[in-house]
């Protein structure tokens, strides 16, 4: 997988003057089975979350509230998002370095995963990580 598999994903909005809604299909929005929800809250100025990839899981991030920024790395070349939109999601594919940062006050970050929790599948080593992007060669 590649950089330029990571996309925003526009989710549909319907506006109404007593409050929006927007609403996530699986196989109609995003590219996977959701098996797994979680979310983070009250995170700390200037903590950052993330700092890890994924062998195989497939992920869809959304800033439910405030913002932050999600930095990704394929290895070769590296992004930033800056998520402040409740009805735009970032698709994360496999095999991409994350790391999410300036978080604001009140910000939550719910995440929509293509697996259950396996540490199996996790990079925690950024070394690692490269060392398998390119084959074991660098």
């Amino acid at each position: 997988m590649a950089l330029s598999d990571c996309r925003l994903i526009d989710l549909p909005r319907i506006q109404d003057p007593r409050g929006n809604l927007t609403f996530i299909e699986v196989s109609r929005h995003i590219p996977f089975d959701v098996k797994r929800v979680y979310y983070l809250y009250d995170v700390p100025g200037g903590a950052e979350r993330g700092a890890h990839g994924h062998r195989e899981l497939q992920q869809l991030v959304v800033a439910m509230s405030g913002s932050f920024d999600i930095h990704i790395d394929d290895g070769r070349e590296k992004r930033v998002f800056h998520m402040n939109r409740s009805y735009f999601g970032l698709y994360i594919c496999p095999m991409i370095w994350r790391e999410l940062t300036n978080f604001s006050s009140g910000a939550v970050c719910m995440v929509l995963a293509s697996d259950y929790y396996k540490e199996s599948d996790y990079y925690r080593d950024y070394s690692d990580f490269m060392r398998d992007v390119h084959g074991g060669t660098r």
